[in-house]
């Protein structure tokens, strides 16, 4: 069995289309943050779907995945990366080096027209679309691990080593490079004790603050 989660009105053939709303072609209508009614699942995929939940919600739902896979089941995940996301934002604040990296010029800060718009493109990223919570690779790292698996694996859009996984992203594409790609994507596998490196508790209280 393979469950693709959030998927909306994008329908794959061969898997248990899953969604909250009842979009033409939805296999099974379910509230992810209630839990999964599956068991021994071989692959689940969910594109551009976690950034949607806040982030105690995001790690419930991974956990979910880790509990309702079988041994050897893979968790394939794409998601916009918050570096990606930042460093486009903010490109008039960078200049470019001879070794193709770049670094902020803090002395030509601009507080203009572009850096209005560079405010507005920045909190488009993060609220827009119902985002809720923008991961970066580590970010990512930890979410996964805090779920419960044991290997991750990096992969690029539309590739993977199982078959099961290979072409699946529909979601469009923008310019990106290898060492800052514009979406996270990454299959996590295996059993391990779920590890918690970083201490979210002070993002988790502030969340209730209004």
């Amino acid at each position: 069995m393979k469950l693709h989660l959030g998927s909306g009105p994008v329908i794959l053939a061969g898997w248990v289309n899953i969604d909250v709303r009842p979009y033409p072609g939805v296999d099974r209508v379910v509230d992810v943050c209630e839990g999964l009614p599956f068991e021994q699942v071989s692959h689940i995929f969910a594109e551009h779907f976690i950034e949607h939940f806040e982030l105690e919600d995001a790690l419930r739902i991974v956990r979910e995945c880790r509990r309702v896979l079988a041994d050897d089941g893979v968790l394939r995940l794409t998601t916009p990366n918050l570096d990606w996301v930042w460093a486009t934002s903010y490109a008039s604040r960078w200049t470019a080096t001879s070794d193709t990296t770049a670094i902020i010029d803090i002395a030509s800060w601009r507080h203009d027209d572009a850096a209005a718009r560079d405010c507005l493109t920045l909190n488009r990223g993060f609220r827009a679309w119902g985002h809720k919570f923008l991961y970066n690779a580590a970010m990512l790292t930890e979410l996964l691990h805090r779920a419960g698996f044991a290997k991750l694996e990096w992969c690029d859009y539309g590739t993977s080593k199982h078959a099961a996984l290979t072409g699946l992203e529909h979601h469009e594409r923008s310019p990106d490079s290898p060492t800052l790609p514009h979406i996270l994507i990454v299959e996590a596998s295996g059993r391990a004790e779920e590890t918690a490196r970083i201490d979210i508790t002070e993002y988790v209280r502030d969340l209730g603050v209004e």
